[in-house]
Parts: C-alpha cells; sequence; structure tokens
C-alpha cells in the first residue's frame, strides 16, 4: 500500500507547521492546508528541502467552496485520506473580558474554530471512510475543559476569553458527537491540547515551543487501531472535559 496521507489545516506556520512536519518524519504524505496559496506553498518547499512528502493545497475553512475543491483535490489525487488534522483556528479575543468581547469576534471565532471543523470533517469525511483505520484529530485547548477553568487554584480560570474558550469548548462537544457516530468504523475520532505554545496568535507568549505543542496531535494521528476514540488528551495523557 502507498503511504498514508495527511491533511493539516492551517499548517503554513506554528503549531499546524509543526504538526504537518512531524506526520512528513513518521513517513505520510502531508497535504498543508492554508489560505494563503503563495504561503502553502513556502511553508511545503520549506519541508520538501528537509526532505519530507509534503504538498500543498488552498483551503479556507470559512469558505464552502475552498473546503469543497480542496476535498475534489484529495480524492484526485490519493483517492482517499488516512489523516485530518483540523487545526486552523483564531484567537480575537486574546486577554480581552468576556463583557468587552465586540460580538462580531465572537461570530468570526465560531465561524473559523467550529463551524470550520464541520465543514472540513463533512467534506472529507468520506474520504476518510476510504482509508483503512482514519484519524480525525481536532485541536482545542485545556481553556475548552469546564472542569479546569471552573476551578479558582487554576490560571485558566483567570482567563475567561469568551469567544475563544467557548469556540474550543464546542470543539470538545464537536469531536464526541463524531466519535459516537464513527464508534463501529476504523475512524479514531480524538481532542488535542497542545498547551501553552508561543505562536504568533498569542503575540509569542507561551513556554511551549510549537514543536512541542504539536507532538500530542502527532501522536494521536497516528494511533494503534486498539487506541482511544472520543477523548482529549495532552502529552500527559487524558484531560477533563
Amino acid at each position: 500500500m502507498s503511504a498514508q496521507v495527511a491533511l493539516v489545516t492551517g499548517a503554513n506556520r506554528g503549531i499546524g507547521y509543526e504538526i504537518a512536519r512531524g506526520l512528513a518524519a513518521a513517513g505520510l504524505r502531508v497535504l498543508i492546508g492554508a489560505r494563503s496559496a503563495q504561503r502553502g506553498r513556502e511553508a511545503a518547499e520549506k519541508l520538501a528541502v528537509a526532505g519530507y512528502d509534503v504538498s500543498t493545497v488552498r483551503l479556507d475553512v470559512t469558505d464552502a467552496e475552498s473546503v469543497a475543491a480542496a476535498a475534489r483535490t484529495v480524492e484526485r489525487t490519493y483517492g482517499r485520506l488516512d489523516v485530518l488534522v483540523n487545526n486552523a483556528a483564531v484567537l480575537l479575543d486574546f486577554e480581552t473580558a468576556p463583557s468587552a468581547a465586540p460580538l462580531d469576534a465572537v461570530r468570526r471565532t465560531f465561524e473559523t474554530n467550529v463551524l470550520g471543523v464541520v465543514a472540513v470533517t463533512n467534506a472529507l469525511l468520506p474520504l476518510l471512510r476510504r482509508a483503512p483505520a482514519g484519524r480525525i484529530v481536532n485541536l482545542s485547548s485545556e481553556l475548552a475543559s469546564l472542569a479546569v477553568t471552573t476551578d479558582p487554584s487554576s490560571p485558566f480560570s483567570r482567563m475567561p476569553m469568551v469567544a475563544y474558550n467557548a469556540s474550543k469548548s464546542a470543539v470538545n462537544a464537536v469531536t464526541v458527537s463524531y466519535a459516537n457516530e464513527l464508534r463501529e468504523t476504523p475512524i479514531k475520532v480524538n481532542a488535542a491540547d497542545p498547551g501553552y505554545c508561543a505562536t504568533d496568535m498569542n503575540d509569542g507568549e507561551g513556554d511551549r515551543s510549537p514543536q512541542q505543542g504539536a507532538s500530542v496531535a502527532v501522536r494521536l494521528a497516528t494511533l494503534p487501531t486498539d487506541g482511544p476514540s472520543g477523548g482529549f488528551f495532552n502529552e500527559d495523557g487524558p484531560l477533563p472535559w
């Protein structure tokens, strides 16, 4: 059988780029999904120079035609998809109190972080069903955990970003919904918390590198057939919902 095929959304930089690198290093053919075709090509070229089997596909998760076109490209080129990593996301209310969050920012956050996950997953699920053992990994955050953020002793309770946190809680619920639907299939669906990584999204704050943050998603994307499904994990193991 030919090498497994993976698609990572929002993979031209940051954690997504490192997930693409990690999957390519594990021997997968990786498609870098990027809103900007040029930035996608530049990211793919960097990894290709390092010897990895990487290419790019233009993919704006908020644009229905872009999502459909990407699915057609994967089908035409590979005929199936083994791994989908829904990484594309925005953080528009960083360090903003809920009472000060612009409603438009909340809408835009959910459009990308939640509806984008559903749109891409639905478009590519027929191709994942063709794989011997498909894997879907949704990038979440410990800020999504209601158990953690309602604990006054947790530092995450002091980061009440209503748009981002609620969107990632929704991603967790979306993850469980797909895992339940696909329970009797070989497809495994999980949510990954990369930790607080220094990226452009948070102005370079964070105590972890994007490469460190990518590790849990890479692990979940390459789970063995007896691995878990419908869980929320960081590098140390399961997290509370």
